[in-house]
């Protein structure tokens, strides 16, 4: 006989333990089916892992330019292999990690391929996990996404070879590239590629729009590239990769076309929507380029089944995913709720970091809303100045006249990606901007540089 669940969660990322571990803590009778490793790609082989790297360059980049705050320290080198052991240490323990909440809400885990079989009796549906079929009330697709390959010639061959690397590979390689290419310049890109040139890879950024870092605010991309092309970063923007070669980039831009030696290529061209190995078809799961189509409450076409994460395709964010797990849980209980895509919080954990939350100036005004921008240099922040004497950060604020309350919030500075909940919050609530004026922010914090803002608007 069957196993049989209230809920079974395809996918334990993000979305698909927590969902697991909601649904359970709801009362329901919960199971996640995870082919590879708990934690998905966030844990595995994504945020987690990339921000290891980045702290352990960021600890290098401190010793090697001590002298600036007082500190002397000779010969200061990185082991990128003991780099490597640490990020896998943190990684393992925080896999383990979500192992334990799973046996302590008393989930199923079955480490296997997880594939929608189709109707069973009564209406239930069942899914086989790996050879083994089992049944559920409610069902939740929370498979991910993948790297996205676009069709270059040579590149299927170079990730044959290993030439080029994915996000997956980059994170495990033994030897450290004299020089590498990112081709896209989008967050995975930027992030590697401050990882590699902090710690003195020669780095190369190929990019086919006309600025890095996708949607970010201008300034702030502006910003960011002034910063790394300083260090030796070099960015080839309006550019598109037209052949990999054995060891080498050809790419075209408006001056013509162009070849770059190098010893290994990141593709860093952004992720896909991944329901191949998942049968949506034997249910008849609505698609949309690749997508699961869900409504607010994380419901598909089909009652009964939910699709979290980035498999429907919203915003492919860790944190999204979270969020989205627990309205797909509220509705199953009949909870009021729906997601809000208006206010989610994305970081660029570069150094500088980049945080921002809702419309930028460009969005705002390409929308036709009626908005005023105000810009804060990060200097207006006591703290920001003792730690970072230096530094050229700002953050902007952009306020929606009409409705007389925050629009979005861009920053860039040290300790942004730990600001940028509290002006998230600023948008969720859609608090007026008399009130927010009257929060008081803890001095000195380098936070204090919203409060400057608000009082400029």
């Amino acid at each position: 006989m069957m196993d049989k669940f209230d809920v079974i969660v395809i996918g334990g990322g993000p979305g698909g333990y927590l969902c697991a571990e909601r649904a359970a803590q709801a009362g329901f009778k919960a199971a996640v089916i995870e082919k590879r490793a708990l934690g998905g790609t966030c844990l595995n082989e994504g945020c987690v892992p990339t921000k290891s790297l980045l702290y352990c360059a960021k600890q290098y980049a401190s010793a090697k330019h001590g002298k600036d705050y007082g500190v002397s320290a000779e010969n200061v080198t990185i082991d990128h292999a003991a780099v490597i052991d640490r990020k896998n240490r943190v990684v393992k323990k925080l896999v383990a990690g979500v192992g334990a909440t799973m046996k302590g809400n008393g989930i199923k885990v079955y480490t296997a391929e997880g594939k929608i079989k189709g109707r069973g009796e009564g209406g239930t549906f069942e899914v086989l996990a790996g050879e083994e079929t089992i049944a559920c009330d409610r069902l939740v697709i929370a498979s991910g996404s993948v790297t996205a390959v676009p069709p270059v010639p040579g590149l299927k061959e170079g990730l044959a070879s290993g030439f080029v690397v994915t996000n997956r590979e980059i994170l495990d390689l033994k030897e450290l590239p004299k020089t590498i290419v990112c081709m896209g310049g989008g967050v995975i890109g930027l992030e590697m590629a401050c990882y590699f040139a902090t710690i003195g890879v020669k780095v190369i950024i190929v990019e086919m729009m006309p600025k890095i870092a996708g949607p970010t605010d201008q300034d702030i991309c502006d910003n960011l590239m002034k910063t790394y092309e300083k260090e030796g970063m070099e960015f080839k923007l309006n550019a598109k990769v037209l052949e990999i070669g054995k060891d080498a980039v050809t790419y075209e831009d408006a001056e013509g076309k162009h070849t770059i030696a190098c010893d290994k290529v990141l593709l860093s061209a952004g992720r896909r929507a991944d329901v191949s190995t998942v049968n949506v078809e034997a249910l008849q799961i609505q698609t949309e380029r690749g997508a699961i189509v869900t409504d607010r409450h994380m419901c598909t076409n089909v009652p009964g089944v939910y699709a979290i994460g980035d498999c429907n395709g919203k915003l492919m964010l860790a944190h999204t995913a979270y969020r989205e797990a627990e309205v797909a849980v509220h509705h199953m209980q009949g909870v009021k709720d729906e997601m809000n895509y208006d206010a989610i919080p994305s970081v660029i954990y570069t150094t500088p970091e980049v945080a921002c939350v809702g419309e930028t100036e460009q969005s705002a005004k390409k929308k036709g809303m009626n908005v005023k921008t105000v810009k804060i240099p990060m200097v207006y922040a006591g703290r920001y100045v003792a730690e970072t004497l230096n530094g050229d950060g700002f953050c902007k604020l952009v306020y929606d006249i009409d409705r007389k309350c925050l629009a979005g919030v861009q920053m860039i500075g040290n300790y942004a990606s730990e600001m940028i909940y509290g002006a998230a919050m600023m948008l969720e609530t859609q608090m007026p901007i008399e009130q927010l004026k009257k929060i008081v922010f803890p001095h000195p914090t380098v936070c204090e540089v919203i409060r400057e803002g608000l009082f400029m608007i």
